[in-house]
């Protein structure tokens, strides 16, 4: 048995497929993550991370091929299941924070554990844990616009880490920084997610930041192959 946590084979994703103008953004993708893998995808703007990220977080489906999660398959599941793997079993995070501007950085890594479930006590003390682990647990009480560009990163990460999942999509996590916060906050992720032995697929042009992590692979005109 396999011991990936997540799987793509044979993922393609057209639009407009048949027209004039059909449009293939992913070329019959295969690509196996491990249990506790870090791996970088390098890819230039248009290439189709975002689509290939999407897909592999359950945002989006392929127009053929298969998605599987912790061996489990998710391309043929129905809405509200692939909406309870995805609440459950996938961390995301963009480049921007996409924080919700009403709620503190307690509320923000919190809220999503609510959701699935988790009694409020337990869920602040485990948000008030992770915030002090990246650093910013003396921030918990302010809202994401009286917070640093970094700051407002590391709180991202703890709520994508919130209801510990077992795969972690992350979309240029540090693009929107300066390169000195950049390596900081990206230090302290790749630290974070081998201390939880997630598996994690990171998409970056930062070449430095892609080296640190334990493969690389290249997206290339809706290709994938080894950086």
């Amino acid at each position: 048995m396999s011991d990936a946590v997540l799987e793509l084979k044979g993922v393609t994703k057209t639009y407009n497929a048949g027209q004039p103008n059909q449009i293939d953004v992913l070329r019959g993708i295969d690509l196996s993550i491990s249990a506790g893998e870090v791996v970088a995808l390098v890819a230039p703007s248009g290439a189709g991370k975002s689509t290939l990220l999407h897909i592999a977080g359950l945002l989006d489906t392929p127009t053929s091929g298969d998605v599987l999660l912790a061996g489990r398959e998710m391309t043929r599941l129905n809405d509200r299941a692939r909406t309870s793997a995805r609440r459950d079993d996938v961390g995301f995070i963009y480049q921007f924070h996409h924080l919700l501007p009403e709620f503190s950085a307690t509320e923000n890594v919190t809220l999503p554990q609510l959701a699935a479930g988790t009694p409020r006590r337990a869920a602040d003390a485990r948000s008030q844990a992770l915030l002090e682990r990246v650093g910013v647990a003396h921030r918990a009480a302010h809202r994401p616009a009286e917070l640093s560009g970094g700051e407002q990163q590391r709180v991202a990460f703890c709520r994508a880490l919130a209801n510990q999942p077992k795969l972690l999509l992350a979309d240029e996590p540090t693009g929107n920084l300066d390169p000195e916060t950049s390596e900081r906050v990206f230090s302290t992720l790749l630290d974070l997610v081998r201390e939880t032995g997630l598996s994690a697929l990171i998409a970056t042009h930062n070449l430095e930041l892609a080296a640190k992590m334990d493969r690389q692979i290249r997206l290339d005109a809706g290709a994938l192959r080894n950086a």
